[in-house]
């Protein structure tokens, strides 16, 4: 099987650090309908987040949770089904002790990832991660994906310091709209 892993906070939606409630979520331009293009495709989609604003006490796991399930129905409404979305609340400097720890979830830890490809049966070599910062990439790459995409932050250009292996479009959108999209889903297909 080949998967979309996605990072939440910037990639699917507006980064306003710490996004716990509804009213608060927008989703980043062209997201939905480059999802659904994937999903078209053939690619399973699965978000990969670190919320760490979990463990520095910011909001509640349930917060996180009532959040997660209007976005998945949101996405699933534009035929972007998510099968699964991987939280990592821990940071080393949380808050509430029980989720202050180093972990091998928390991107770049490959955790979240390597738990998804058990568990759905993904074929890393067939599968790409798209974030906005370098612990995706890094996350990405631990865990032997194919390709690794770096998009800026909430939809926009290419960022500054991008490694090799990012791509040079603005959002998902425009990937989904270029003869790229059609080439990326063919080379990882094969």
């Amino acid at each position: 099987m080949k998967a979309v892993f996605l990072d939440r906070d910037g990639v699917i939606n507006v980064d306003r650090a710490y996004v716990h409630r509804i009213e608060d979520f927008s989703f980043v331009p062209g997201t939905l309908d480059a999802c659904r293009l994937f999903r078209q495709q053939g690619f399973r989609l699965f978000v990969v987040t670190n919320q760490s604003g979990i463990g520095r006490g910011y909001f509640s796991e349930q917060d996180f949770s009532k959040l997660t399930e209007w976005m998945l129905a949101e996405m699933a409404r534009a035929g972007a089904e998510i099968e699964k979305v991987y939280f990592c609340p821990h940071h080393p400097e949380a808050a509430i002790p029980r989720y202050r720890k180093v972990c091998g979830c928390r991107k770049p830890a490959p955790g979240m990832i390597e738990a998804a490809i058990r568990d759905f049966g993904i074929d890393p070599a067939r599968s790409v991660i798209f974030g906005d910062s370098l612990s995706d990439v890094q996350a990405g790459s631990a865990a032997g994906l194919a390709e690794r995409v770096l998009l800026g932050k909430n939809g926009a250009g290419r960022p500054a310091l991008a490694p090799p292996a990012t791509a040079s479009f603005r959002n998902l959108l425009e990937a989904a709209q270029s003869s790229w999209f059609h080439l990326f889903c063919r080379r990882i297909s094969s």
